[in-house]
C-alpha cells in the first residue's frame, strides 16, 4: 500500500500559530472535558478604617468591605479573597474573623482566622480565602465579618490600615 504524504500547507517550523488555525475553528464543544478556571470577572473593595465590635457573635466589620458579583452562571466558582489586619485589644482573649455570603458562614462556626492574646495587645495580619460555589445567577455579597471572646474590642484594619475584599469569578 503505497504511502500518502500529507502537505503542510504552510506550517514549516512544526509550530501551529494563531494565525494557522480559522476563525471560528475552535469552540468550547470541540475542547476537552474540564477545561475550565477562566477569569470571567473581578470585583473588590478597600477600606482603611478601623472597625470594632465587642461582640461575641460574627457582625459585619466593614460595610466597605464587602463586594457584590453576580455570576454569569450558576456553575461557575465564586474565589474571594480578603486582607488587612486585626488588633486584639485586653489580656485572655481572642479576636476571630470570617467572610459571609449573604447570611451565610463560609468558615467554621470558629470563622477562618483566629488572633489570641494572651498578655498584651495584640495585632496581626488578616489573610482569608475561600472557593465558594454560589449556584446562582443572583446578584452575590461577600463580606468580612469579626467577633472577640470578652469586653475587650476587636479591630479590623487597626492604625487605619488598608484592607481589601475581592471576588473572583470563575468559570465552572
Amino acid at each position: 500500500m503505497p504511502l500518502t504524504k500529507i502537505q503542510s500547507l504552510g506550517i514549516t517550523d512544526g509550530t501551529i500559530v494563531a494565525g494557522d488555525i480559522a476563525s471560528g475553528a475552535i469552540t468550547a464543544a470541540k475542547l476537552a472535558s474540564g477545561v475550565g478556571g477562566k477569569v470571567l470577572q473581578v470585583v473588590t473593595a478597600t477600606d482603611a478604617t478601623a472597625r470594632s465590635t465587642t461582640s461575641t457573635s460574627f457582625v459585619t466589620a466593614s460595610n466597605t468591605m464587602s463586594v457584590t458579583i453576580t455570576p454569569s452562571s450558576a456553575s461557575n466558582k465564586i474565589f474571594v479573597i480578603a486582607t488587612g489586619s486585626i488588633y486584639i485589644a485586653g489580656s485572655l482573649t481572642y479576636a476571630k474573623a470570617t467572610i459571609y455570603r449573604g447570611a451565610t458562614n463560609l468558615g467554621s462556626a470558629d470563622g477562618m482566622s483566629n488572633v489570641y492574646n494572651g498578655s498584651n495587645d495584640t495585632s496581626s495580619g488578616l489573610s482569608l480565602s475561600i472557593l465558594d460555589s454560589p449556584n446562582t445567577t443572583s446578584a452575590t455579597t461577600y463580606q468580612v465579618y469579626i467577633l472577640t471572646n470578652a469586653s475587650h474590642a476587636a479591630y479590623l484594619n487597626v492604625n487605619n490600615t488598608k484592607g481589601s475584599i475581592t471576588a473572583f469569578e470563575i468559570a465552572g
